[in-house]
């Protein structure tokens, strides 16, 4: 099943996609459920697919707005650093536990809508990754049982603000610049995804590929970011871990190749789809 945030003129829902349909379910659950959120900590998924299992939609698809697909998470874990493609191309050394940054809410857009260059830099750099929706939290989450906190998949655009990332040793104003990331279109529920599968992440800017990686390829895989994440706060439902981008950074490129006004950035996963954003200068 693939579910999303989206909103219309009448206002923001949440519901699922079938084809180029979207079933609401904001409407369908005879809102029971405030957002996506709300139908991730219910564990109500089940009432979800059985709500668009027959008939038509609500909208088309190419008439709503997409949000990010959990517009209001508790909280946004980044992991840095975590393909040995990107350590080497930093110039850093490979850590024995994962590398953990925050990026807040507000500094992400849905698919389709315009990641934002700030006027105060032009080196805003695409990083392609997979996130992952928690489902059930919990706190001190072994690895054996770290597949069964896990609501979905997606793909995510972890965009850097490379000068203001490297202000300090501290990455957060660099990572979290208004509007600079981007999260969708859509989660793909673990149902749909067996534990620990094999999945291909690309990146592409206007239609070039620049990033290529699996998830073989990561240093700390998903199952230990979620026991190492859940070891020192708790995880809850609708929680977004961002799971490290590959190489090929526009910052270490040789000339760099920073994204600009009219740049069309894509981040596609296999088995989940493609998220893709033209960029815009903030003005």
């Amino acid at each position: 099943m693939r579910l999303i945030s989206f909103s219309t003129p009448a206002g923001q829902s949440f519901g699922a996609v079938r084809d180029q349909a979207v079933f609401d379910l904001s409407k369908r659950l005879g809102g029971r459920f405030a957002d996506l959120k709300s139908l991730i900590a219910a564990d109500a998924l089940a009432q979800a697919r059985q709500a668009c299992s027959t008939g038509e939609g609500d909208f088309a698809l190419d008439d709503v707005t997409l949000e990010p697909v959990i517009p209001n998470p508790q909280q946004i874990f980044c992991v840095g650093l975590n393909y040995a493609e990107h350590v080497r191309e930093t110039n850093r050394e490979m850590t024995e536990n994962p590398v953990i940054f925050m990026r807040l809410p507000a500094s992400q857009v849905g698919a389709g809508s315009p990641m934002l260059r700030p006027p105060e830099s032009v080196q805003l750099d695409y990083e392609g990754e997979i996130a992952v929706i928690v489902g059930r939290g919990g706190r001190r989450i072994a690895e054996a049982d770290a597949w069964d906190h896990v609501a979905g998949y997606s793909c995510y655009n972890d965009g850097s603000v490379r000068d203001w990332q490297r202000h300090t040793g501290q990455w957060g104003p660099g990572k979290n610049f208004y509007r600079t990331g981007a999260f969708g279109p859509w989660m793909v529920t673990s149902d749909e995804i067996e534990p620990n599968a094999v999945m291909t992440l690309v990146t592409r800017l206007n239609g070039v590929e620049v990033q290529r990686a699996t998830t073989e390829m990561l240093i700390h895989g998903i199952a230990r970011q979620i026991a190492y994440l859940s070891t020192f706060t708790p995880l809850f439902p609708g929680d977004v871990i961002v799971t490290g981008t590959p190489g090929g950074v526009g910052a270490k490129r040789n000339p760099p190749l920073f994204m600009k006004a009219g740049d069309v950035v894509e981040v596609e996963i296999d088995r989940v789809g493609i998220l893709s954003n033209p960029i815009a200068d903030e003005v």
